[in-house]
């Protein structure tokens, strides 16, 4: 289901954070989004079969909060939205540590910093009796601000680890960011079968040429266990991202039918992405 997600919050409370922490997640980010296009942006999320809007966030300030709310309430979109709160001091000492200006102090609104806060501390009370989802950043570090931010939009079963698998030729070398390089060449090899030599992973033949074959499904079973153990322990530490690259000598036969396999198997457990850098 597509989702979509409003941040907002005191200034300072951790927004850019919070829009970096999903944007690692596979949300496509937009900050300070303009509340007058919020309808046009609803249509597009609807109708776009592009999954670079399955799952969006905007970041809003809280002056158009109010309209934000009242669009999405007369709309049937599946909305969450996220105020990021923290106590005047911490605000009053990251804006010191960081030597910006407050929005409110920027556009004249406030004459002084603590002002500034005050004045978004009154706007923010009325939004926490809505059907929305707090976060006090005051004391959290940024692994716990993360974490909570995970237990608020763990969607569609998913964990929090994307995974892309990668097949390539060792010929044409290693993929630069490559996290793991798991090496096939061990195993049968179709190139050398006339009728499969010109044909790829992609296709039928070949794949069940190298998946039936017994050291593949020895391989395979070990390999799996391997890659479980692995990215569940990754998936506990909150690491974000992984590129696992499978590589054969040329890139066109075993590496990608290991390579489809592997994103078959995981890609209804994790966010996985598929490429086959010798085919494109």
């Amino acid at each position: 289901m597509k989702k979509l997600v409003l941040i907002s919050g005191i200034s300072g409370a951790g927004k850019s954070t919070a829009s970096n922490t999903l944007e690692d997640m596979g949300f496509t980010c937009i900050d300070q989004y303009p509340v007058e296009l919020l309808p046009d942006l609803i249509e597009l999320i609807k109708t776009s079969d592009s999954i670079k809007y399955d799952r969006v966030a905007l970041t809003i300030g809280l002056s158009d909060l109010d309209k934000f709310f009242k669009l999405i309430d007369n709309s049937d979109f599946d909305s969450t939205l996220i105020l990021l709160d923290a106590n005047k001091d911490t605000i009053i000492n990251r804006y010191k540590f960081t030597r910006r200006v407050h929005p409110l102090v920027t556009s004249n609104t406030a004459a002084t910093l603590e002002e500034a806060v005050e004045i978004e501390k009154n706007i923010i009370k009325k939004f926490k009796k809505k059907n929305v989802h707090v976060i006090d950043t005051s004391n959290l570090s940024l692994k716990q601000h993360k974490a909570k931010l995970d237990k608020i939009l763990k969607y569609n079963d998913f964990n929090n680890l994307a995974i892309t698998f990668e097949s390539f030729g060792f010929k044409n070398g290693v993929p630069d960011d490559a996290d793991v390089v798991l090496d096939v060449r061990m195993l049968e090899n179709p190139f050398y079968i006339e009728k499969l030599k010109n044909k790829t992973g992609n296709d039928k033949a070949v794949k069940e040429y190298v998946l039936n074959s017994k050291p593949t499904q020895r391989y395979l079973k070990k390999l799996i266990a391997y890659l479980d153990f692995m990215f569940k322990t990754y998936d506990n530490e909150e690491k974000r991202h992984l590129t696992i690259c499978i590589g054969c000598t040329g890139g066109q036969h075993r590496s990608v039918t290991i390579t489809n396999y592997l994103y078959d198997y995981y890609k209804d457990k994790y966010m996985c992405y598929l490429k086959h850098r010798e085919i494109q």
